[in-house]
């Protein structure tokens, strides 16, 4: 798998906040350091990054504005504006990444592809947290767009989740069931961290 040379690395959500009791049960617990070696090689490599923290509007949320859990974990903080490519920051409180400030598809048509015109929208490469959630929204919204989408599905994690019903999943459970969502439905590939690392090797 070749991974182009402007492909943009999309950092959702990996805000402290996500290390609150709040959540409940999680799944992966080696989703951050797949990240950080994803984004490593991304700034490494100058391709562009875009880090994204959602701004929540609900009442007691741990990633409200103002709170700590707002805030990025230390090890996407401490990597913030290191890169040798494109970086940006989009702020949201929806689940999609398309729908926050400043507008993602503008940045990455534009500044993210050295103002490239050719009308064609490249590869995006989602990680961070919710699997299920806007980890899923962003790519689905990507597919949609025209973007070829790679969902490294061990590079994110998410939480057990009760339903309508008195249904309830595990982590597991949603992981997989939106692996085969995107991938079956042609909204995204879902593959490995190791095999978009070996898609940037030099």
């Amino acid at each position: 798998m070749e991974i182009e040379e402007n492909a943009a690395l999309i950092v959702v959500d990996v805000q402290k906040g996500f290390d609150s009791a709040y959540w409940g049960r999680r799944d992966n617990p080696e989703a951050e350091k797949n990240m950080a070696a994803l984004i490593d090689r991304w700034q490494e490599t100058g391709r562009p990054v875009v880090f994204v923290r959602h701004d929540s509007r609900q009442a007691g949320s741990p990633l409200a504005p103002g709170t700590e859990g707002n805030a990025f974990k230390d090890f996407v903080e401490e990597r913030r504006g290191t890169g040798a490519g494109p970086e940006v920051l989009v702020t949201k409180t929806v689940n999609s990444a398309f729908y926050g400030e400043p507008d993602l598809d503008a940045w990455l048509r534009g500044a993210a592809r050295g103002g490239a015109a050719d009308g064609r929208r490249g590869q995006l490469v989602i990680v961070g947290i919710q699997t299920n959630m806007c980890n899923e929204t962003t790519a689905r919204m990507g597919g949609n767009l025209g973007y070829d989408v790679l969902f490294p599905l061990d590079a994110m994690h998410t939480f057990d989740l009760a339903g309508p019903f008195g249904w309830s999943r595990t982590a597991e459970e949603l992981t997989r069931a939106t692996a085969v969502s995107l991938h079956g439905g042609r909204f995204a590939r879902v593959v490995t961290t190791e095999d978009v690392l070996k898609g940037t090797a030099a």
